[in-house]
């Protein structure tokens, strides 16, 4: 036998995807809700909100790429702004943003969360939480007023509620909300709320997009919607019509946008499938406990980055057992 056994180090499966084309996935998956973010901002509050929704999202994503090369060249690093990944973050930063809100503000949030949440943790792979979600959280402390203002005061949407459907719903209650919003309006996207979360159809066609790349795996965003959705259906408050509290739950909000875009980030979720599972109902848990328990209508940033700082526990109890590796029989 002349075959020679090819003894080299792992990895032994390659793949051609990269970084840079993952994150650059991303970014496409997210074109379908900022299009219909700064359609719905012209045409239901007018061409200056609009105008200031791209501004927003340009300005944003700027700042969080422009941070990153600033902090490189400081330190003297490598420069990694062509990965894409500040791109990204600063994208879904700028899609967290009310239409309204003044650009220097994302701006702000957006080199927080490079600089302070990734760059000083050692840059990409090393963040303990999602940088976005941190700096969206650090712009909700700060300046509280204008990151929860969806509605210019003289839009014809003002008039009727200055809520958004959760908020309106936390209020009022599930009968009072739909005499505002319907169903119909949280699918399309035709509602108050952050630029990039309210289109339904939009986040759910990126959310397509990156599944059939294989971007992502499903059971994190999966589990998570089913355990609010469930979470809603049994803590709906009384005399309510469960099922409609709990459709609102899922559509009225940020959890479409942040099951399928955010917690999905590959260095702060868990990487067993087992993990991802737990991640998921924990998750869901959290976000209803928030919504429905808590002062605010919303939770899914919180939820995501409190659970982020869990992901090492989470995969520490769901680590697979190597093949081969175990107790020795009696």
């Amino acid at each position: 036998m002349n075959k020679k056994l090819n003894v080299s180090a792992s990895p032994h499966v390659r793949s051609k995807d990269s970084t840079s084309s993952i994150m650059r996935d991303v970014v496409i998956a997210m074109v379908p809700t900022t299009i219909v973010g700064i359609a719905n901002a012209f045409m239901n509050f007018g061409s200056g909100v609009g105008i200031n929704s791209i501004l927003v999202i340009l300005i944003t994503m700027a700042a969080a790429i422009g941070a990153e090369y600033v902090y490189e060249m400081i330190t003297k690093k490598p420069i990694t702004i062509c990965d894409w990944s500040a791109a990204v973050t600063g994208l879904i930063l700028a899609l967290n943003m009310p239409h309204t809100i003044a650009p220097w503000i994302p701006a702000l949030g957006a080199v927080f969360a490079i600089v302070i949440v990734k760059m000083l943790y050692g840059g990409l792979g090393q963040n303990f939480m999602n940088p976005a979600l941190a700096g969206r959280c650090f712009l909700l402390i700060s300046f509280a007023g204008p990151m929860t203002g969806f509605i210019p005061a003289d839009s014809a949407l003002a008039a009727v509620t200055g809520a958004t459907p959760l908020a309106d719903m936390k209020a009022n209650g599930v009968a009072a909300m739909l005499e505002h919003y319907s169903m119909m309006d949280m699918v399309t996207g035709m509602i108050p709320g952050t630029i990039g979360e309210t289109s339904v159809i939009a986040l759910l066609l990126g959310a397509a997009y990156l599944l059939y790349k294989k971007v992502i795996d499903w059971k994190i965003p999966v589990t998570y919607i089913a355990t609010v959705a469930l979470f809603s259906l049994i803590f709906a408050p009384a005399g309510s019509d469960r099922l409609m509290y709990m459709l609102a739950m899922v559509f009225g909000g940020g959890l479409i946008f942040g099951a399928f875009f955010m917690a999905t980030d590959y260095v702060t979720s868990p990487i067993t499938p087992k993990g991802q599972i737990v991640f998921g109902i924990c998750l869901g848990l959290l976000t209803g406990i928030f919504r429905i328990f808590g002062g605010s209508a919303e939770g899914v940033s919180y939820a995501i980055i409190f659970c982020n700082l869990l992901v090492p526990l989470i995969e520490k109890f769901t680590m697979p057992v190597p093949f081969g590796l175990g107790k020795e029989k009696k």
